[in-house]
């Protein structure tokens, strides 16, 4: 018989299952953010139940601190969340502790995650560690509760879709871009309840942390989790993380971790192709992440669109201020955050540092950077991406959600365009009557620099 990655992966977790039709599936580790934590926990304390296994599980500070230099703010969420790590000998990544960060940023970091493992997470981006062949699924504060005093996760078993991505990726793309125009394709609904895998020479020639964003980015077009079968490109990004196995129970996992692909005539459910050979830069018009187009590209008028999206599209058109038919090149912008479990890794500082180092961030506009975990801001400090960040007029943040979230006190004025790395342009996600648009690192840092939206391929044509 044939199999997918996914099912050889499940196969491995499966505990039983139920008289309801549902499987349990044994989860390695849990990782866990303090929005959700200080509820679970409290209900665990209340059923008189304790965490199953206080080794493999990690709480972390993310979503609800301040990233801004100096500020000191405690949250109700940060203190709760700290007690209940104590009451429950759970390890807790304070925003203190040098290794703290956005949990989707340190679980890999850290070899929490590693290939051929499943994870728990109670926030919608835990696909992002399926870049490295690690089989994660978010869940709500319930099931989390569950999940943490029995070890399993009760669900039902995804259909599968494989996403071929061909062709190559031009300069000044980033795998946001990849992400953003295959959402575009597909729908925000596509995946949804769908186990996706990544595949093809763009997926191959994506560093790994380019694979991290376009793994978070699933969520955004509905899927339950994904994942990109390990190569030797992962085996050397995971070699040496404080919890990746050593010595012979190393060379046993590399064994194994070898055996991690989808067999040659192995069927999904669904599969389609992507020709990345002739992708502009991408970027959001609307107010959800498949209403998108090229740089090079017109807002498309809102009776071109499905019937279904008709609607969409014209309150996102009047949201957003933008009209059908108009260029996005040119619109003035107010703010640029850099940043989120999407973009924030030390290859997005580095993209975004190359696209501003000599230049200056245009007048009235406020740009920010924001590091996905003091480790990153660590190892940025060291190459001086800091500096080139600073002395282009950029604002230089601690780690953490920052404007992603919109929970910590880095939120836009009500009216104010923004171009964010993150993962979603909601109406009101970045605060009330922000209007947010999503862009890869080079072009949000293009933006900056420019005072308004731009094709980062034409600014780099000019020296700085």
């Amino acid at each position: 018989m044939t199999h997918t990655l996914f099912d050889k992966i499940w196969a491995l977790h499966h505990v039983d299952t139920r008289a309801d039709g549902k499987h349990l599936l044994y989860m390695d580790r849990h990782a866990v953010h303090e929005l959700h934590a200080p509820h679970a926990f409290g209900l665990l304390d209340e059923s008189e139940r304790r965490v199953r296994r206080t080794d493999l599980t990690m709480v972390v500070q993310d979503h609800t601190v301040p990233t801004r230099p100096g500020v000191i703010r405690i949250s109700p969420h940060i203190q709760a969340t700290l007690q209940a790590g104590l009451r429950h000998g759970v390890k807790v990544l304070d925003v203190n502790d040098p290794e703290h960060g956005i949990v989707h940023v340190v679980t890999p970091e850290l070899g929490i995650s590693l290939p051929g493992l499943t994870l728990a997470c109670p926030d919608s981006h835990a696909s992002t560690v399926g870049a490295i062949g690690c089989l994660a699924f978010g869940c709500g504060t319930t099931e989390l509760v569950h999940v943490l005093s029995t070890q399993v996760m009760a669900m039902e078993k995804p259909r599968q879709m494989r996403i071929w991505l061909d062709g190559s990726m031009s300069d000044w793309l980033n795998a946001k871009d990849v992400a953003l125009a295959l959402i575009r394709r597909m729908g925000v609904s596509a995946a949804r309840g769908t186990a996706v895998e990544y595949c093809g020479p763009v997926v191959e020639a994506m560093d790994i942390e380019s694979r991290m964003t376009l793994c978070n980015m699933t969520i955004e077009w509905g899927g339950r989790t994904c994942l990109i079968a390990p190569d030797e490109k992962t085996i050397a990004w995971c070699k040496g993380r404080r919890g990746a196995p050593q010595g012979q129970a190393w060379d046993e996992a590399l064994a194994w971790w070898r055996t991690l692909h989808t067999d040659a005539k192995a069927v999904f459910d669904e599969e389609h192709h992507l020709d990345c050979t002739d992708l502009s830069p991408q970027l959001t018009w609307g107010t959800d992440p498949a209403q998108v187009i090229g740089i090079n590209e017109a807002v498309p008028q809102p009776m071109a669109l499905g019937a279904s999206a008709q609607e969409r599209a014209t309150r996102a058109l009047a949201y957003m201020a933008v009209k059908a038919g108009q260029s996005l090149d040119g619109l003035a912008i107010d703010r640029v955050f850099i940043g989120s479990c999407s973009n924030a890794r030390l290859p997005d500082l580095r993209t975004a540092a190359r696209v501003v180092q000599g230049r200056q961030v245009a007048a009235g506009v406020q740009a920010l950077v924001v590091p996905g975990s003091s480790t990153i801001k660590r190892q940025a400090e060291a190459e001086g991406l800091d500096q080139i960040f600073l002395q282009a007029g950029f604002e230089w943040h601690e780690a953490g959600c920052s404007m992603c979230a919109g929970a910590n006190g880095d939120i836009g004025s009500p009216g104010q365009r923004c171009v964010a790395t993150s993962n979603r342009n909601f109406e009101n996600r970045q605060g009330r009557d922000v209007r947010t648009h999503l862009a890869s690192p080079a072009m949000a840092a293009a933006a900056a620099i420019a005072g308004h939206l731009t094709d980062v391929r034409r600014l780099m044509e000019t020296p700085a």
